[in-house]
């Protein structure tokens, strides 16, 4: 960090209580929820907008350097690590504010970030289901050729023979 004057000031460490889920359904309780964290960890107003965003799919959250508000994943509301990804946005936000490095890679951040209990990573959600089906082609000669994806079967030939491929029909996985 640059110079004390410039430092965030910390209270006093509050523990994580990671065995509850937020309950947050709202964009308001959303902004509450922000800034009661804001003001008990960093001892600092936040004075944007948290918002849901519901095309975010693989992270928790993110800071918008332009604009300073902060963007949430609605799916991660409900897990215990919410409060963790809140505290991450706000490191962003804050450490930006204060002309220090905010990013990932700056040791501002890993410190900051390391006081106040924000997580470092996103959790994962479930993974989306695999389908359930494949498609079948045959060559000229009968060579079985299945497939996850389909194609267009006069582009190709047959690997083994190298004969025109005919697509057959869709085949279930079970």
């Amino acid at each position: 960090m640059s110079n004390d004057s410039d430092q965030v000031k910390l209270g006093g460490q509050i523990p994580l209580n990671k065995t509850q889920p937020t309950q947050i359904v709202t964009q308001p309780e959303l902004q509450d929820f922000v800034m009661q964290i804001s003001k008990t960890y960093f001892q600092r107003p936040f004075n944007h907008v948290a918002t849901f965003n519901k095309r975010l799919k693989t992270t928790g959250g993110r800071y918008l350097l332009a604009s300073h508000h902060l963007e949430f994943n609605e799916k991660m509301v409900g897990l215990p690590e919410f409060e963790g990804i809140v505290k991450h946005e706000l490191v962003h936000y804050h450490l930006h504010l204060q002309q220090l490095g905010y990013q990932h890679k700056d040791l501002d951040f890993k410190k900051l970030l390391a006081q106040v209990g924000g997580s470092r990573f996103a959790p994962h959600l479930k993974k989306a289901r695999t389908s359930n089906h494949f498609w079948l082609y045959h060559c000229e000669n009968k060579h079985d050729i299945v497939r996850k994806r389909h194609f267009q079967a006069s582009n190709y030939r047959c690997g083994q023979c190298g004969t025109k491929i005919y697509f057959v029909g869709e085949i279930g996985n079970e």
